[in-house]
C-alpha cells in the first residue's frame, strides 16, 4: 500500500527534456553507490543541481529554490543497489512534493515498489493541481 507500482500517477507526463534529466539523475545515483546517504538528486537542464547528503532530501530541496527556472527539473529518489530495503526505503510524502513545487521542479521519479510514498492521494492531487508529474520506474 505504501509503495508505488511502475507507472505515471499524474495527468502531466514527462516531456523529452524531462526524460533526459531523469536519465542523468539515475546515472548520477548509480555512480554514487558507495555513499549510502545519497538516495536523491535534483537535475535541471541536463545539470546536477544537488545531491542528497546526510541532511536528507528536504535539506537538498531547500537548496534548489530558483526563480529563474519555472516548472523545470526533476527529483530522482532511488534506493542504493546494496541497500537493505528491509530497514531503509527511500521515503517521500506531502512535504517533499511541496518543497519540489517551491523549487519549481516539474516532477519526481521513484523506483517501482522500492519506496515509501506517504499521503498518496493528497500528493497526487497536489501534483496534478501544480502541473507536476510523479513517475515510478
Amino acid at each position: 500500500e505504501l509503495t508505488l507500482k511502475k507507472g505515471i500517477y499524474t495527468k502531466v507526463l514527462p516531456n523529452r527534456e524531462d526524460i533526459i534529466d531523469i536519465k542523468k539523475g539515475i546515472s548520477t545515483l548509480d555512480n554514487l553507490n558507495n555513499y549510502n546517504f545519497s538516495q536523491g538528486t535534483v537535475i535541471r537542464n541536463k545539470k546536477i543541481v544537488a545531491i542528497e547528503n546526510k541532511g536528507g532530501t528536504e535539506e537538498m530541496l531547500k537548496k534548489c529554490f530558483n526563480k529563474k527556472f519555472k516548472n523545470k527539473g526533476v527529483l530522482v529518489k532511488l534506493p542504493k543497489r546494496k541497500q537493505d530495503l528491509r530497514i531503509d526505503l527511500p521515503t517521500i510524502g506531502f512535504n517533499t512534493i511541496f518543497l519540489c513545487k517551491l523549487a519549481d521542479l516539474k516532477g519526481i521519479v521513484l523506483k517501482s515498489k522500492k519506496n515509501v510514498f506517504l499521503d498518496k492521494k493528497k500528493c497526487i492531487s497536489f501534483a496534478n493541481k501544480n502541473k507536476m508529474f510523479i513517475l515510478s520506474k
